[in-house]
């Protein structure tokens, strides 16, 4: 009976695609490809640009502006990820965000002029906004916290790669069709991926029915609830920190997404076919990066303990390191050199992402979501002002060291703001507003 009963288990056990493709892989495969599809759509304008400005006739300057519309949305937008997530669900406010990303980023291929260009990126930037929250919010509900720093650090790798893979596949598909159909194909891709979060994500994972009991033991759910009021002031006050090292870091990430592939052509005098080759190649050092330093600040917690630790001195190592690495590519015009260097500076400074965004997810599991939305406006902030002061300073001076340099000493005042980050100190709500705060719809299986 023994055996038979056994035998009548075996046969009902999934098939070994369906044991592999579990409920929590399948969450992490649609979360890697959305993170994907988010830097496809954000660094595709960066990879046309040189077609951008032959056809429109635009000024380096007038480049810089239409780089930052996507940032001045995506600031503006980025609080109600968090929000939207807290309200409605990860769910419904990712496909909602993603659905926007999408019809933007076709809109970019349709554009006209100067204005259209503006526009469609704004839309863009108002879509890419909410939807790292938000998606911070559901891998807080589906990932126990040892567990925070890897899932941050191998989306935000899937993010990289698609940055890196961007700049080839638009310049083919430029060459081949033009950049209007770039623009339309990377829209689309977005739209595809709402269909598939639709039909196989739960933001309880509890209701979702290929969810093992072994997967939620270790859990700590916090599900929306519209009646709940959210402390804004005192999130603000505890990721004032967190928005000023981002900005630093956001500071350089922006030069490197908006303006490698003309600072090769123009400083180095490639064609496209070769910038664009080059910064894929640097972009898959910032993919290594973001793996790396969510791995090391998860090892470091579990050898220590210590959030603080595990958090700060990762962020540390990666913008002095960066800086480190910039400050030579100012001295050579070799590429045997200055890529190698650059290189090295984009893995250190993705470093960076993964412990920054776990500090949100450390404070809180009710407002990781809202809390990482603070990480996202340093990034934001410094999009809005970095590519436009970068061709600014080009055609001011005609030379690209400078506005380099200026990063440079961005990224160590980033590095001097670091001790004011507090990812040891939970976030403490006072009675009379804890009180209402008791009023979501919660339930916690598993400690932090």
């Amino acid at each position: 009976m023994a055996l038979a009963q056994e035998a009548d288990e075996i046969s009902s056990k999934p098939a070994p695609v369906r044991r592999f493709l579990d409920a929590h892989s399948m969450v992490t495969t649609l979360l890697c490809v959305l993170f994907a599809i988010m830097y496809l759509d954000r660094v595709n304008i960066s990879a046309a640009a040189a077609s951008l400005k032959t056809s429109f006739a635009l000024t380096n300057t007038e480049m810089g502006l239409i780089f930052s519309a996507f940032s001045w949305a995506y600031l503006g937008s980025v609080i109600f990820g968090g929000w939207g997530a807290r309200k409605y669900g990860s769910k419904l406010t990712l496909i909602v965000c993603v659905m926007i990303v999408g019809m933007g980023t076709i809109a970019t291929g349709l554009a006209g002029g100067l204005v259209s260009l503006f526009v469609a990126r704004l839309a863009v930037g108002m879509g890419e906004g909410p939807a790292f929250p938000a998606a911070t919010q559901a891998m807080r509900n589906w990932y126990p916290p040892h567990r925070f720093g890897y899932i941050q650090g191998i989306t935000h790798s899937a993010s990289r790669l698609g940055a890196a893979l961007t700049p080839p596949i638009v310049a083919a598909v430029v060459l081949w069709s033009g950049w209007r159909s770039a623009f339309i194909v990377c829209g689309a891709a977005a739209l595809l991926w709402c269909i598939a979060w639709w039909f196989s994500f739960r933001d309880d994972p509890r209701e979702h029915p290929g969810v093992t009991a072994g997967k939620i033991a270790d859990l700590s759910v916090s599900m929306p609830d519209r009646r709940a009021r959210i402390p804004f002031w005192l999130i603000t006050r505890r990721m004032a920190s967190v928005t000023v090292v981002m900005f630093a870091y956001g500071w350089t990430y922006w030069v490197f997404v908006s303006w490698l592939p003309l600072y090769f052509v123009n400083q180095h005098h490639t064609d496209l076919k070769s910038s664009a080759l080059l910064t894929s190649a640097l972009f898959f050092a910032g993919l290594v990066g973001n793996t790396v330093g969510g791995a090391v600040s998860d090892r470091i917690l579990k050898s220590t303990g210590r959030n603080r630790k595990a958090r700060c001195s990762v962020i540390l190592v990666s913008l002095l390191g960066a800086a480190s690495l910039i400050t030579p590519t100012m001295l050579f015009d070799d590429l045997r050199l200055v890529v190698p260097l650059l290189a090295g500076a984009m893995f250190f400074l993705e470093l960076t992402i993964a412990p920054m965004y776990a500090i949100p997810m450390d404070i809180s599991k009710e407002y990781a979501g809202i809390g990482s939305a603070y990480v996202i406006m340093g990034v934001g902030l410094s999009g809005i002002v970095s590519p436009v002061v970068f061709g600014w300073l080009i055609d001011l001076t005609g030379n690209w060291n400078v506005p380099f340099a200026t990063g440079v000493g961005i990224l160590l005042a980033g590095a001097a703001a670091i001790p004011w980050l507090r990812p040891d100190v939970p976030l403490s709500i006072p009675a009379d507003q804890s009180a209402i705060a008791t009023t979501t719809r919660q339930t916690t299986t598993g400690t932090r």
